[in-house]
């Protein structure tokens, strides 16, 4: 089976009905998230514009490579322990190796079709 976004077979019969209700569902995340991703990136003693851009980009990347509807992505405050950890110990160009990474894992345990198993061993 191929990977295919989501994306590519919702917009051919996307409507301005669907369009009012995806954008008031991302006014609603975007309110909650962008506040969090600010306060996550300031208790990891980073500058806020950090947690604003990784919300950015990381709430794009989802949508455009995402493989559900109703999926939604954002910050989670149970990383800020996580975060700030690896910015002590390593610093800000620690953090950006450690979450390359651990994309470059993740993609290669989907590419060989191992994502869920491993994800829950690896939680064990």
């Amino acid at each position: 089976m191929t990977f295919r976004p989501r994306l590519l077979d919702s917009l051919p019969g996307y409507s301005a009905f669907s369009f009012t209700k995806d954008l008031s569902a991302g006014i609603t995340v975007g309110i909650v998230a962008l506040p969090l991703a600010m306060a996550i990136a300031i208790a990891s003693g980073l500058p806020p514009s950090s947690g604003l851009w990784a919300a950015i980009v990381g709430g794009f990347i989802v949508a455009l490579l995402g493989g559900s509807n109703v999926q939604i992505a954002g910050p989670a405050n149970a990383f800020i322990v996580v975060v700030f950890g690896i910015v002590l110990a390593h610093g800000v160009m620690g953090l950006l190796l450690a979450t390359m990474m651990a994309g470059v894992l993740m993609v290669l345990l989907g590419l060989l079709n191992w994502g869920v198993g491993c994800a829950i061993f690896l939680m064990l």
